[in-house]
């Protein structure tokens, strides 16, 4: 084994080089790896010209892989990719740029919210690991930000006061926050309410964080916009540039994050003149988050 992993922010995120993610990892290289992911939850991993299938197969080594089903609004036969990886991009199936007024854009501007890839589903994603194909000239970095430190930074009293609370994440309540409800009865019974616990203890390393996303829209037990109150007020905690790694794209970066210990979002970048081709694989988690046994929440 020859990878080396180098702390590039004072909290978190490793830059990992000395792999080639095109041939099969060695079963040391596999563990150093979960390793460094519990260490730093965001790996970067430079110069790795892989292809879609290469992508897919080197997943496999971490973990099973999360479908890209459900998650968007586009149809089997609209899809450019294989269901093995999420479309990240700004591109129809013909590789052209959508229309300003696409359905499918207005959708995918949610992704510039703060959030964890599939916490709206009963059992969310562990790791994600996205590769850059076709960059845009300006903009369209990735930032990170460290659920662990931003939990271990609050005081006692919210940390009593959150440590048994259970969010309700839906696709809805992200979209709603961008303004977009245009969903059609069908696609709003596709999108169902999974529930997630607030603060939750990684499973390796016990470390406790928050599990914040634009997902979450409700806490069990409380009234909506008192529930909405506090997640944007510790959303707007967790995402202070101290705990916040900004990943500047460059050609073949394959960038792997932990979901359970990070949140992320896309910055802004002109995507109605340029594409910016990101494909996605997901490794699912080993289960359903363990709920509190009680909440302490309002009745």
């Amino acid at each position: 084994m020859g990878f080396q992993i180098r702390q590039v922010h004072p909290v978190f995120v490793g830059e990992l080089t000395g792999i080639d993610l095109r041939r099969p990892p060695g079963e040391d290289e596999v563990a150093a790896l979960h390793a460094g992911m519990q260490r730093y939850a965001v790996l970067v991993l430079p110069n790795q010209a892989v292809t879609d299938e290469e992508q897919i197969a080197f997943s496999r080594h971490l973990g099973e892989l999360e479908l890209a089903v459900g998650g968007t609004l586009q149809k089997s036969e609209e899809k450019r990719l294989k269901l093995e990886l999420a479309d990240a991009s700004n591109l129809d199936r013909h590789n052209k740029l959508f229309a300003r007024n696409d359905r499918n854009r207005m959708y995918s501007l949610g992704n510039r919210l703060w959030h964890s890839d599939s916490s709206f589903r009963p059992i969310p994603a562990k790791y994600s690991l996205l590769s850059a194909r076709t960059l845009p000239s300006a903009g369209g970095n990735t930032e990170f930000a460290d659920m662990r430190a931003a939990y271990d930074a609050l005081d006692a009293d919210m940390k009593a006061l959150i440590n048994d609370l259970v969010c309700e994440h839906s696709l809805v309540y992200s979209r709603q926050q961008i303004g977009f409800d245009d969903l059609s009865h069908e696609e709003r019974s596709m999108f169902t309410v999974a529930r997630q616990p607030l603060v939750r203890k990684h499973p390796w390393s016990g470390r406790q964080s928050l599990f914040l996303s634009a997902h979450a829209g409700a806490i069990v037990g409380w009234e909506k916009p008192e529930a909405r109150d506090l997640l944007r007020h510790l959303t707007e905690h967790a995402t202070q540039r101290e705990f916040v790694y900004a990943h500047a794209w460059r050609l073949n970066d394959l960038v792997i994050w932990d979901n359970r210990q990070t949140m992320h979002r896309v910055c802004r970048f002109d995507d109605t003149r340029e594409p910016r081709d990101m494909r996605r694989t997901t490794i699912a988690g080993d289960g359903p988050e363990t709920l509190p046994h009680h909440s302490s929440g309002r009745a």
